[in-house]
């Protein structure tokens, strides 16, 4: 029986469950799959599929590192902190901020800092998912909560559109860190583009598509835990 770890590279467009029951149709009746970390919809790269045994270290690999490759734009915001809701203007005079400012206030978010959680999050809040929630247009109210944030770096900035590289630990919110510079710099923000570039010792570059995996069969891009 196939017994492994997939690592493969989500498409924009899907979500993490879909995923999951794409590969799914492409195992043996009754062998078990589940995923190590969820990717919004809209987001792309490293999504680890878990099959046959494999899904009870689980919560190890969701315990690995992370790194991510962003895209915030600034002077604006939406519901969602993501690209899922329409983009509502900055309240307020948007004075465009330099490189300079930028890297200057990135060392706020790294470290273990307190993060609040998008209200269009999976958490639960009394017994019910906040963004069931929210998405009826009742108040969530979600607190503060640590997060390990290892290295943020500016790859590039052409305001409106920043692009960073984030190194994280388990739970950091890349929705919450754009939401949260963009009000530090007093001009709003909101994540556009999000791409998972690594998961432990698991990288995009030797992440495997969907097709490849129609192609192949998954024999070939099994790894163990």
């Amino acid at each position: 029986m196939p017994e492994g770890v997939i690592n493969l590279d989500k498409p924009e467009g899907m979500s993490s469950a879909r995923a999951v029951a794409a590969v799914k149709r492409l195992l043996p009746r009754g062998v078990k799959i589940g995923h190590a970390g969820t990717l919004d919809p809209f987001a792309t790269g490293v999504l680890l599929l878990l099959i046959g045994k494999a899904t009870e270290r689980c919560e190890r690999l969701m315990d690995e590192p992370k790194q991510y490759e962003a895209t915030v734009k600034l002077g604006a915001t939406t519901r969602t902190d993501d690209p899922e809701a329409p983009e509502q203007p900055w309240q307020g005079a948007v004075t465009p901020p330099t490189s300079d400012t930028i890297n200057r206030l990135l060392p706020q978010f790294v470290g273990e800092i307190q993060q609040r959680p998008p209200q269009f999050s999976a958490i639960k809040v009394a017994g019910r998912r906040a963004y069931d929630i929210a998405r009826k247009g009742e108040a969530v109210s979600l607190e503060p909560r640590v997060v390990r944030v290892d290295a943020i770096q500016l790859l590039e900035f052409n305001w409106p559109l920043l692009r960073l590289r984030i190194n994280c630990g388990r739970g950091m919110y890349v929705r919450s860190l754009a939401r949260d510079l963009g009000e530090a710099l007093a001009v709003g923000g909101y994540l556009t583009q999000l791409r998972r570039t690594r998961v432990g010792r698991f990288t995009a570059d030797n992440a495997v598509t969907l097709t490849r995996l129609a192609t192949d069969g998954l024999g070939p891009h099994l790894s163990a835990v």
